[in-house]
């Protein structure tokens, strides 16, 4: 192996980089040292397992060190353009395809199985089924946003149960078990940014409903987000979180920009 292997495997291990709300968060402390580019020019080149990212004519690789390859070459091409966008330095937190793609190969094929157990466990306590009691206006848009979602997700046969309040409720084995269903037909790479979505928004269905197509990142972000933009309605914008909101409708559109690169 040479050291461009191992640089290009040591740039997006996910145990190095902070998150980019940390980085909003607290913008001046403990600011990570980039790696230089290293390299001249970036591109898409058939693979074996695919389409693979180049640079200088060299495999990219995952933490892992397993070849950064991908089923469409749509999306091996967008993610050479964010390598070719790098300048002097290297920032992985400008490069969510290759993160999710990293992801992909590296945490959810090893162990696909644990990862959709994980996501059956978030439909359980999914956010569209704990609904506000008051105010009036909050509990109509709650029911005007989510109640699409869980209509949809009923229709193939995950029908969760709605309460008021935050007291657990129980759902059926069988709704869990046909929401497994829909992700088993998955693959890895969809998986991940599933996974990632139901991260977003704390909803395993608006995660779904957005992976199959059924609602926009868009949508997905006001799904998730009525509570906090409710409050800052009542109580004024506020800076810091308007500004954490908007990574994550950043990252929603990114997640949402994999999915349809993968064809």
């Amino acid at each position: 192996m040479n050291d461009n292997d191992d640089t290009t495997a040591a740039i997006f291990d996910l145990a190095r980089n902070r998150s980019l709300d940390q980085q909003v968060s607290h913008p001046g402390r403990d600011k990570p040292k980039l790696p230089k580019r290293f390299y001249k020019k970036a591109e898409a080149g058939a693979h074996e397992q695919g389409h693979a990212v180049l640079l200088d004519g060299k495999v990219v690789k995952t933490p892992s060190k397993q070849p950064l390859a991908v089923p469409s070459l749509a999306l091996a091409e967008a993610m050479a353009a964010e390598w070719e966008a790098q300048r002097e330095d290297i920032d992985p937190r400008r490069m969510w395809l290759t993160r999710l793609a990293n992801t992909a190969i590296d945490l959810v094929a090893p162990r696909r199985a644990e990862v959709i157990a994980e996501l059956v466990t978030y439909a359980g306590t999914d956010l569209l089924c704990y609904r506000a009691a008051h105010p009036d206006a909050l509990v109509a848009r709650q029911v005007a946003l989510w109640n699409p979602v869980l209509g949809w997700a009923a229709e193939r046969g995950i029908s969760l149960v709605p309460t008021t309040g935050i007291l657990h409720v129980t759902q059926e084995a069988a709704s869990l078990e046909a929401y497994g269903r829909a992700v088993e037909a998955l693959d890895a790479f969809r998986i991940a940014a599933l996974h990632n979505a139901v991260t977003l928004t704390g909803s395993a269905l608006t995660g779904l409903a957005m992976a199959l197509g059924r609602v926009t990142p868009q949508e997905a972000f006001d799904i998730a987000y009525i509570d906090e933009n409710w409050q800052m309605e009542l109580s004024g914008e506020d800076e810091e979180e308007r500004a954490r909101l908007e990574i994550r409708r950043s990252e929603l559109a990114e997640t949402d920009r994999f999915i349809r690169l993968l064809g």
